[in-house]
């Protein structure tokens, strides 16, 4: 296996699968770690060929967090808002991101989950937001209100303490379960799930959900109503009614 921090495996089917490639340190977020995120997830955006990535961990954990010895050694206050790449925020990204959790995810493990779209994780997953324990803060945690509900959220906050994969499957946090084993494939499944919309549309109904989560109701029905209109007088547009009328798949162009 490659001594990259972050390996790049780019599909054929147009799925990218990002792995962070620190055992031995539970892949915390460390400089390296970050570096290599960073390349990936710019890599992934500026291929056209890659339509969904899945971001997931080597070994047992997922991710540990932030590098704490790091922190000790510079004397860190407030982290730089470029220090993390965190789709969507730090990161620009227009495609659908996937996290595939397969072990602890605590502080800035949930935090670079909590960004991807959507996330599967394994039975043996958990998930804290476990900054409270080292005299730290975790703004990066405010977009959970849309997600969860806001006592649950107050006390994952407030404690520290871990929920295991079920409960955040409860909560609405994770979209899917699945055994260890099975846990890549059942990422790769839900990623072929959307690989087989339209992209046009796919980019558009997840456009539709971020404005959704940040506007006012008339307000997001106007802006998404404008990010439609590409795909409306889309070829696909098109293709899509005339393959069901014919009984057959459709062929996706993306234009």
């Amino acid at each position: 296996m490659s001594d990259d921090a972050v390996l790049f495996d780019a599909r054929p089917d147009g799925i990218a699968v990002l792995t962070l490639n620190r055992p031995d340190t539970r892949n915390c977020l460390a400089k390296d770690v970050r570096d290599g995120l960073f390349a990936a997830w710019e890599r992934f955006e500026r291929d056209p060929a890659l339509r969904v990535a899945i971001l997931t961990g080597a070994g047992r954990t997922f991710c540990a967090g932030g590098d704490l010895k790091e922190m000790v050694a510079t004397g860190m206050g407030v982290p730089p808002r470029e220090m993390f790449p965190i789709p969507y925020d730090t990161i620009e990204l227009s495609k659908p991101t996937i996290a595939a959790v397969n072990g602890p995810a605590f502080a800035g493990g949930w935090m670079i989950a909590q960004a991807c779209d959507l996330c599967v994780a394994a039975s043996t997953a958990t998930f804290a937001v476990t900054e409270v324990k080292v005299g730290r803060s975790s703004p990066w945690a405010s977009p959970l209100i849309h997600m969860i509900p806001q006592r649950i959220m107050m006390e994952i906050l407030l404690t520290g303490k871990p929920i295991d994969a079920r409960r955040a499957y409860e909560i609405g946090l994770v979209n899917r379960l699945a055994e260890p084993e099975n846990l890549l494939e059942t990422a790769l499944e839900l990623a072929r799930d959307i690989l087989a919309g339209a992209p046009l549309s796919v980019r558009a109904a997840r456009e539709t959900v971020m404005l959704a989560t940040e506007m006012g109701r008339s307000a997001a029905l106007r802006a998404a109503r404008h990010a439609s209109t590409q795909c409306y007088e889309s070829a696909d547009a098109q293709e899509g009614p005339r393959a069901f009328a014919e009984k057959r798949r459709p062929e996706w162009s993306g234009r």
